[in-house]
């Protein structure tokens, strides 16, 4: 009898107290805007609507945004739960598994290339972008025998990939996207009915057919042999259940743009409240999950007065960051695998000698940095290139000294370090996928760097202050996590994803406050090259060079101790915590620098070390050199194509080393099984 008077009890307050949580919400949120507008016309607006502008204002303006809000939340919810029983993840939903990346870009690319494609809402653009993109995550990852980590590691990757593509067409197509990028951080802004009276048919369909599935969905989490075994065609029900999450998602993105982590946030409070059986887990889910969104709206606009609007998947971000990080923590000992576990790496195909190998490589980047100064808007110009460096050409030698030549080093020192840095970070953590835009040390400078040009200004001297600064504060956040839980390669990566959130989210936040410019916003946050020359390489990445690197290259066979593992490193003698906040810190300041002189530029971090173990072994003091040599040339390439490729106009670096380091990472993970 207890035990039904508390099932009682847990049902009235999840469902009860859900649904009386969400009028009050509701009604809060309706009553939020520049002009206040008392209960009494807010009641009087919808029970007994007249001609005036305050009713007009309720019922046009706030009632639809309200009513979004319970739809998008509720939809994505279901989404999550849906997700996370088919993959057998608990960390999944249409965030962490690329699935809002997908239909983004997809959305977009219609926008500027295929208008006459975005009927409805463009939902049907939408879906299949999603659908395809759940494809790729779930096959690369390993299907059915895929790790949660794989899963969200692939979705990760996923994410940067369709993030950078999106941002060329934003960046190119600016007249074609204008409006786009606060729609594209998610936002519940309304101005008549059309999105809800689009959106509530589908989702009320599709949660229809999810709830008459719920029996079946039931069966999965037995496993796939017991449902077989119960007679369920297994592949039908994942196939048909995937189809709807996909389709739910589909209908928020196209309507409000993609708000993540609603989807992950709302199904693991009603787990935790106890509910499994999920014809109660998807209807409470949805009711949550208009909960969390509506409340995300709610702070958005109490953060921001002025009603500019915040973009309100930031917020969801904000909140579900965190709420990644505890979940990661809490079920760390029973989902993640041991303490020793790797994840992927670079396996050693040939052990090149250092007297070879490095001469090649400066060979190589002797040649690029030569093509790269005799490569502008007319193309690949050698002859003239000579002539000007000896003196023949003095417009041309003036562009070179003065322009190319500067910007190529640039190019290759930000490339050193920000190798190195990736480098340090994967022996310290013992994570093969560390880097420090993976683990939120670039989101980290970028805050610093965004809220040092919000409050001070553009400033030469405060803008690297300020990146030192934010990076300094992501990095000890970095180290208490990584600290907790007892530094397991695995546990870090998904950490990492979301102290990557939580910045990015600041980001999005600072950007659409600062008003910046969209094409600017996003060309730096992708990390650029463009304009860079001799002041910035004195004021930012000449101090690396001089200071930071020799003391790393003294302290670099440090990390082959630690790779022994910490009990061997003690008995060595080795001060193991010591001596990795000592190393880590260094590739944090060797990070800020480099987002000091070029913006955010991930993947040189990642694909650098990698590379190098390939040609020279796992040992860190043959990796430094080639580590080096590898992330400057990466982006001396990179830099060369990104002015080349589409001349006159240019294609931000970081960008384009997404575009290839993204599709490197998922074959190697997939090759890796």
């Amino acid at each position: 009898m207890n035990i039904n008077y508390k099932n009682l009890i847990v049902a009235v307050l999840t469902f009860g107290g859900g649904t009386a949580l969400l009028c009050l919400f509701t009604f809060i949120h309706i009553n939020q805007g520049n002009v206040t507008i008392s209960i009494d016309l807010v009641w009087s607006a919808i029970f007994n609507p007249q001609d005036i502008m305050e009713h007009h204002t309720v019922r046009y303006l706030r009632l639809p945004r309200a009513m979004m809000g319970v739809i998008a939340g509720g939809a994505l919810a279901v989404a999550g739960v849906v997700l996370q029983t088919v993959t057998k993840n608990p960390l999944a939903s249409a965030s962490t598994l690329g699935i809002h990346s997908g239909t983004y870009f997809s959305v977009v690319f219609a926008t500027v290339l295929f208008p006459s494609m975005l009927m409805g809402n463009g939902i049907v653009v939408a879906f299949l972008g999603g659908l395809f993109t759940f494809l790729i995550v779930f096959i690369l990852s390993g299907g059915n025998q895929a790790s949660p980590v794989r899963m969200v590691l692939a979705g990760m990757i996923v994410t940067f990939l369709f993030s950078s593509l999106t941002s060329v067409l934003q960046i190119f197509y600016e007249n074609e996207t204008a409006g786009i990028f606060l729609w594209g951080s998610g936002t519940l802004v309304q101005n008549d009915w059309s999105g809800v009276q689009f959106s509530f048919p589908v989702v009320a369909i599709g949660l229809f057919i999810l709830l008459a599935m719920s029996v079946k969905l039931d069966t999965l989490t037995l496993g796939d042999d017991v449902a077989i075994a119960l007679g369920q065609n297994v592949n039908r029900i994942k196939f048909v259940s995937v189809i709807f999450a996909v389709l739910l998602t589909s209908v928020t993105v196209s309507v409000v743009g993609p708000i993540g982590f609603v989807g992950l946030v709302a199904p693991h409070i009603i787990k935790l409240i106890g509910y499994r059986k999920h014809f109660p887990l998807i209807i409470a889910s949805f009711i949550w999950g208009a909960n969390v969104l509506l409340l995300a709206d709610i702070m958005a606009r109490i953060i921001d007065p002025s009603f500019s609007e915040l973009p309100v998947g930031a917020i969801t971000a904000l909140i579900g960051a965190p709420w990644l990080i505890f979940l990661v923590l809490r079920m760390r000992k029973h989902k993640y695998g041991s303490e020793n576990t790797a994840i992927i790496a670079g396996k050693t195909t040939m052990r090149l000698p250092l007297k070879i190998i490095v001469p090649v490589l400066l060979f190589i980047i002797a040649c690029t940095m030569f093509i790269s100064i005799a490569s502008g808007n007319y193309g690949f110009e050698p002859i003239v290139t000579l002539q000007a460096l000896v003196g023949e050409n003095e417009f041309m030698k003036n562009l070179i000294v003065d322009l190319r030549f500067p910007r190529t080093l640039v190019a290759f020192i930000s490339g050193v370090i920000l190798a190195v840095s990736g480098l340090i970070f994967q022996g310290v953590l013992r994570n093969p996928l560390a880097d420090p835009s993976v683990i939120g040390i670039t989101s980290g400078a970028g805050v610093g760097a965004l809220l040092t040009m919000y409050v001070v200004g553009v400033s030469a001297i405060w803008i690297p202050v300020g990146a030192m600064i934010g990076a300094f504060v992501f990095f000890m956040l970095v180290m208490l996590l990584a600290i907790r839980a007892k530094f397991q390669p695995a546990i870090l990566a998904l950490l990492g994803i979301g102290v990557s959130a939580f910045g990015s989210a600041i980001i999005q936040i600072l950007v659409v406050q600062a008003d910046m410019g969209v094409a600017s916003a996003l060309t730096w946050l992708s990390g650029t090259t463009y304009a860079r020359g001799w002041s910035e390489l004195f004021q930012y990445l000449i101090w690396p060079v001089i200071i930071l690197l020799p003391i790393v290259l003294l302290q670099i066979s440090r990390l082959d101790t630690l790779s022994l593992g910490d009990e061997a490193a003690m008995g060595l003698g080795l001060q193991v915590m010591s001596t990795r906040f000592q190393l880590a810190l260094m590739a944090t300041l060797l990070a800020a620098f480099s987002v000091a002189a070029v913006g955010s530029i991930g993947f040189i971090g990642l694909i650098a070390p990698h590379f190098a173990r390939l040609l020279v072994g796992p040992s860190n003091q043959r990796l430094f050199p080639v580590t080096m040599l590898i992330g400057g040339l990466l982006l001396i390439v990179a830099d060369a194509l990104s002015r080349t490729l589409l001349a006159p106009n240019e294609i931000p670096s970081g960008i384009l080393v997404a575009i290839i380091g993204a599709p490197y990472f998922l074959w190697l993970m997939k090759r890796n099984g």
